[in-house]
């Protein structure tokens, strides 16, 4: 008898969407990666500054519904901001099939980086900020699937403000400075945590370099096969 040959499963088409100040070009080399493990990905690209979160959650919505089956599950990876734009859409478009999410670096409850350049000069974060980084983005669903990946290398031009922030709680003597010396020189550990996650990992990347480490894209393609993180 001719053996059988066994089916491989079919996998999820992957968005990938990348964060505040950037294109969906910087989200390559995850792409490529993750192609390179049998994954079929799109990078979702949007304005992060010009447009709210709001507007470019239903953007996401509309090219899905001009380029992707409706029946056919999708997975989420977002960069930063992108992963509140996740957030954003899975609460208002539920008539997608989401199969699993991963967020990476992103200010889950509100970003104190961005909130001091709000402050001093709001152009900077554009519309990025209300609703978004302001630390109101709407609740993640109870049936979505997130993993969570954080970096704790404080490498890049946010830590500038992180370090007046945590300046400010040693001269005040504040019982809450430990909690903010972990970050990854944007975001801080604490900004990354979410009760309704499946999984929160910690790695040794910035801000951005986790969007060009091997050891990341690994850690999100085990994830979206298992629904958990490689330990």
């Amino acid at each position: 008898m001719p053996q059988k040959i066994p089916q491989i499963p079919k996998r999820n088409r992957v968005i990938l969407i990348h964060g505040l100040h950037q294109t969906a070009w910087i989200m390559c080399p995850l792409a490529k990666r993750l192609q390179a493990q049998g994954f079929d990905t799109h990078q979702y690209g949007y304005r992060s500054m010009r447009d709210g979160i709001k507007i470019n959650s239903q953007r996401l919505n509309n090219w899905l519904e001009q380029h992707h089956h409706p029946d056919q599950p999708i997975d989420l990876i977002g960069h930063s901001l992108g992963g509140l734009i996740i957030r954003d859409f899975v609460y208002h478009y539920p008539q997608w099939q989401i199969g699993r999410c991963v967020t990476l670096g992103t200010p889950h409850v509100g970003s104190i980086c961005a909130d001091y350049i709000w402050r001093l000069t709001p152009a900077v974060v554009g519309k990025s900020y209300i609703d978004a980084l302001d630390g109101t983005v709407a609740p993640l669903p109870e049936h979505i699937t997130l993993g969570i990946i954080a970096g704790n290398r404080p490498k890049g031009l946010g830590q500038l403000f992180l370090q007046y922030h945590n300046r400010k709680l040693r001269k005040a003597d504040s019982p809450l400075l430990d909690e903010y010396l972990i970050h990854d020189g944007t975001v801080y550990l604490k900004e990354t945590k979410l009760d309704a996650a499946a999984d929160h990992l910690i790695m040794p990347v910035s801000h951005t370099g986790m969007l060009v480490n091997a050891a990341v894209a690994e850690q999100i393609a085990h994830f979206l096969q298992h629904g958990q993180f490689k330990r």
